[in-house]
C-alpha cells in the first residue's frame, strides 16, 4: 500500500473517531478502537491492539471538565500507532510519540473552536430564534464537521504523509538504552492514568472501597476480573438491587402492626440510594 493511500485511510479513521461531534457521542474515539484500526491499516492488528490497550490506560482519566480540555487522543493514538508500527518499534515508542502529538494537535483543535465553530453556533442561534429546527440541525452537523472532524483528519493525513520518513530516521538514531527506559516509563503511565481518574472520583465516602479493592488484588491475589465481579455484586447489594428492578427504593409508608393491642409498630425500609457508605 502506497504512503498516500495509507495517509488517506488514517485520516478517514481520525475523522470517523471524531464523528461524535456531529453524529452524537460514541466510544469510537477511544485509543483501543483507533489504534486497532490503525494497526489494521499498517498490517499489524495485534500490535495495534496492544498499543491501544496501553494508551487506553494512560488516557483513562482524560475527560473534558469545564474549560479544561485533555490532549487530542485521537490523533495521538492514530499517528503514534502508525509511526511505531511503520518503523518496527515497540509500544513504548508509540506511547512516547502519541502523547506529544496529542498535545500539539490540541492547539489546532482549540484554534478551530475559536475561529471556525463560532460561525456555526451563531447561525444555529439565528435559526433557533426563527423556530427553524432543521436549520439548527444542519448547523450542528456542519459545525462539527468543518470545525473538528475535517481539520483533525487533514492534520493526521498530512502528518503521516510528510512525517513518516522523518520519524523513522529519528527513531533509528535513538540509542537502545533510551528505548528500554521508555519501556519502563510505559509501565508507569497506566498508574498515572488511573490516578487522574481517581482525582475526579474519589472522596471520603468511597475511599474505603478503593482500599478494599487494593487489598483484594494485592494480598488475596484476585485477578482484575474477579475484583470487578466482586465490586459489581457489592454495588448491587448496597443499592438494594434497584438495578434489577429499575425502581428507586423509597421510604415505605408507615405500616401499623398489631392494631388489636393498640401498639402500632412503624417500620421503614432503608433508602440505600441516600445512605452514605
Amino acid at each position: 500500500m502506497s504512503i498516500v493511500i495509507t495517509a488517506i485511510i488514517l485520516a478517514l479513521i481520525a475523522m470517523l473517531a471524531n464523528g461524535e461531534y456531529f453524529l452524537g457521542s460514541s466510544m469510537l474515539s477511544r485509543p483501543l478502537v483507533t489504534c486497532t484500526l490503525a494497526g489494521l491499516v499498517m498490517g499489524d492488528v495485534t500490535q495495534g491492539i496492544i498499543i491501544g490497550a496501553t494508551l487506553e490506560l494512560a488516557f483513562v482519566g482524560s475527560f473534558s471538565i469545564g474549560a479544561s480540555i485533555p490532549p487530542e487522543i485521537i490523533s495521538g493514538s492514530v499517528l503514534g500507532t502508525a509511526f511505531a508500527i511503520g518503523a518496527g518499534k515497540s509500544t513504548a515508542v508509540a506511547l512516547t510519540l502519541g502523547i506529544p502529538i496529542a498535545s500539539l494537535v490540541l492547539v489546532v483543535k482549540n484554534l478551530c473552536f475559536l475561529f471556525i465553530l463560532p460561525y456555526f453556533v451563531h447561525k444555529a442561534d439565528k435559526y433557533a430564534s426563527e423556530g427553524n429546527g432543521k436549520g439548527v440541525d444542519r448547523m450542528n452537523i456542519f459545525g462539527g464537521f468543518f470545525s473538528i472532524n475535517l481539520p483533525i483528519g487533514l492534520v493526521v493525513g498530512f502528518s503521516y504523509l510528510f512525517g513518516s520518513e522523518a520519524i523513522k530516521s529519528l527513531l533509528d538514531v535513538i540509542p537502545e538504552f533510551v528505548i528500554n527506559g521508555l519501556g519502563i516509563a510505559t509501565g508507569l503511565l497506566p498508574a498515572f492514568g488511573f490516578a487522574m481518574l481517581m482525582k475526579i472520583m474519589i472522596k471520603k465516602t468511597n475511599a474505603t472501597f478503593f482500599i478494599l479493592g487494593f487489598a483484594v488484588a494485592v494480598y488475596m491475589k484476585v485477578p482484575v476480573t474477579g475484583v470487578a465481579v466482586f465490586g459489581a455484586c457489592m454495588a448491587l447489594i448496597l443499592t438494594g438491587y434497584s438495578s434489577f428492578t429499575g425502581k428507586k427504593l423509597t421510604t415505605s409508608d408507615n405500616q401499623e402492626v398489631n392494631n388489636q393491642s393498640g401498639n402500632a409498630l412503624v417500620g421503614q425500609e432503608i433508602n440505600y440510594e441516600d445512605e452514605e457508605f
